[in-house]
């Protein structure tokens, strides 16, 4: 998904984490995308300490975000509070995987709560009850491709004009 969104001009956003962060990063760089990696640690804490050659690799051409201290380790709390970060970063969030417990499961109730579009996979619909749930919320919908997430996306000069309104009602106060 990862790669195929990148060759289509999105940048992925994620959390380096093991596992399928890992893989939706380095998809996007192989698809010469742009990726950001918004972190639960501060900037010279890269964790996991196994993926800090890929961070690297993402700061080349894409990002690298904390809203932590430099050095402020990875902890417990920070992992959530980086999914609000995140949620807030992008238009959408994709959801590919995720058990009831998942920091994915969260990620899609703060891009609910933010109003934000969710997109959740066809098979995560069937298979997890929240899921379901959430399908009956505003901007949530189940995707079985790309191109279902795609034609639901802005373009980058329909969120331009977005961002002029904004700022011309933030001046007018």
């Amino acid at each position: 998904m990862a790669k195929m969104l990148s060759e289509r001009g999105i940048a992925v956003l994620s959390g380096l984490a093991k596992g399928i962060d890992t893989q939706a990063h380095t998809a996007a760089l192989e698809a010469g995308g742009r990726t950001v990696r918004v972190i639960g640690s501060g900037l010279r804490r890269i964790y996991p300490k196994e993926n800090s050659s890929l961070a690297e690799r993402i700061a080349e051409s894409g990002g690298l975000v904390s809203q932590f201290w430099l050095d402020s380790p990875p902890t417990t709390y920070s992992f959530p509070r980086r999914n609000v970060t995140m949620s807030g970063m992008g238009q959408g969030t994709v959801v590919i995987e995720a058990s009831k417990t998942s920091g994915a499961k969260l990620q899609a109730r703060l891009a609910i709560e933010h109003g934000k579009k969710v997109f959740l996979l066809r098979h995560l619909v069937t298979e997890q009850t929240w899921a379901q749930r959430y399908l009956t919320k505003p901007g949530v919908t189940e995707v079985k491709n790309v191109q279902d997430i795609i034609s639901q996306l802005d373009t980058v000069d329909r969120i331009r004009l977005k961002t002029e309104v904004a700022q011309q009602l933030s001046l007018g106060l």
